[in-house]
């Protein structure tokens, strides 16, 4: 009896990206992921259980890279202002496979609305410090807003923006909306 073959899980969410970079979230199953691994379904099952644990896992995945550029920027106890920032510099500097990725998994949202719950909740959580009765605090939040609008607009293929493009408007919120001189993540 030949050994029984290991599956790898990396492989499996690089698998899942891809369907979801490429067929849109609807495409992401059970069947497309064994399919395009040349496994069976209870392989993809045996890795995951389910297919919202596989988004689960997705997430997981992206939502640590994502984090680890953030606290390298922020520091170890940001305040409110430095929290939009730091979220400002990680997009910015982020690179166009991850944000692709990123803009993926965004989309899946709409089929599985218990992931939008504690998107909606970490969204919230980014700008939960800023004091909103002062100047500084509102244009922090408007920061924050643009980064998230010309994540969008870019990634989900709404607007074409350039490298060079990308990185004058993140200046230019940095020294117009934040009033600061722009900072390199």
């Amino acid at each position: 009896m030949g050994r029984q073959r290991s599956i790898d899980r990396d492989k499996v969410l690089d698998t899942a990206e891809e369907i979801v970079a490429t067929q849109g979230a609807a495409g992401l199953t059970i069947d497309s992921v064994a399919k395009a691994m040349g496994i069976s379904k209870g392989g993809v099952q045996y890795c995951f259980g389910s297919k919202d644990a596989l988004i689960d896992a997705m997430f997981d995945r992206w939502g640590k890279v994502y984090q680890q550029v953030f606290d390298d920027i922020a520091g170890s106890e940001p305040d409110p202002q430095t929290i939009v920032q730091a979220h400002m510099q990680a997009t910015c500097s982020s690179d166009q496979a991850s944000s692709a990725k990123a803009a993926g998994l965004m989309a899946t949202l709409i089929q599985t609305p218990e992931h939008l719950d504690s998107t909606r909740e970490w969204y919230r959580s980014r700008i939960a410090g800023l004091d909103l009765t002062t100047e500084q605090g509102r244009k922090a939040r408007l920061a924050f807003l643009a980064t998230e609008g010309a994540f969008m607009l870019r990634f989900f293929g709404f607007m074409d923006i350039d490298q060079r493009e990308w990185d004058e408007m993140f200046g230019d919120l940095q020294k117009w909306v934040l009033n600061e001189t722009a900072r390199k993540g």
